[in-house]
């Protein structure tokens, strides 16, 4: 895994292979991390990324100038990669090691974008649930972004508040937004 962009572009990230994870393939971060930087300023984005995995999307964050960032994995050995990272960078991105549907009900703060890349063998309702959750709990901004990354298989442009998807080869992006 690469840095694409910002101030730490080109380097690579090296996770353990026992992490539980599947990471986003940089050419789809590429595209995904395009279609943000055409939205919004980096620089005042307040981020969640939800499955957080190898830390992948995080940093990438970071390397933009992304001021914060909260990543949230129920794995330890997750989480202790993107400390790990965090360290290695020299960033602050905030952890919490918990179930990211506990941390969706109990959230206080809310985001511009969150980020949800949750395993691809989830059911449709708990890929559903996520972005019931998001929107219920109000965890969003005004004009901000929920991304949910899933399989060609699970389909959510039926849920409330989505705008469009983006598919790149097996990867799906569905954005979703409080505009009508």
């Amino acid at each position: 895994m690469r840095i694409v962009s910002g101030k730490f572009k080109g380097r690579r990230i090296k996770a353990p292979k026992n992490l539980p994870v599947r990471p986003t393939t940089d050419m789809a971060k590429e595209s995904l991390f395009n279609i943000i930087n055409n939205e919004y300023y980096f620089d005042k984005l307040t981020v969640l990324d939800l499955f957080s995995g190898t830390g992948n999307i995080a940093i990438e964050f970071a390397s933009r100038g992304a001021p914060q960032i909260t990543a949230v994995d129920k794995h330890s050995a997750c989480i202790k990669q993107i400390n790990d990272l965090n360290r290695e960078f020299d960033t602050d991105i905030t952890t919490y090691r918990m179930d990211v549907f506990k941390y969706l009900d109990q959230a206080a703060t809310k985001y511009k974008l969150i980020f949800a890349d949750p395993p691809y063998d989830f059911s449709q309702e708990l890929f559903e649930s996520i972005v019931q959750k998001v929107f219920d709990n109000n965890l969003l901004l005004e004009e901000g972004l929920l991304v949910v990354e899933h399989s060609k298989h699970t389909e959510l442009n039926h849920l409330k508040h989505f705008q469009y998807d983006k598919r790149y080869g097996g990867n799906v992006f569905s954005f979703f937004s409080y505009e009508e």
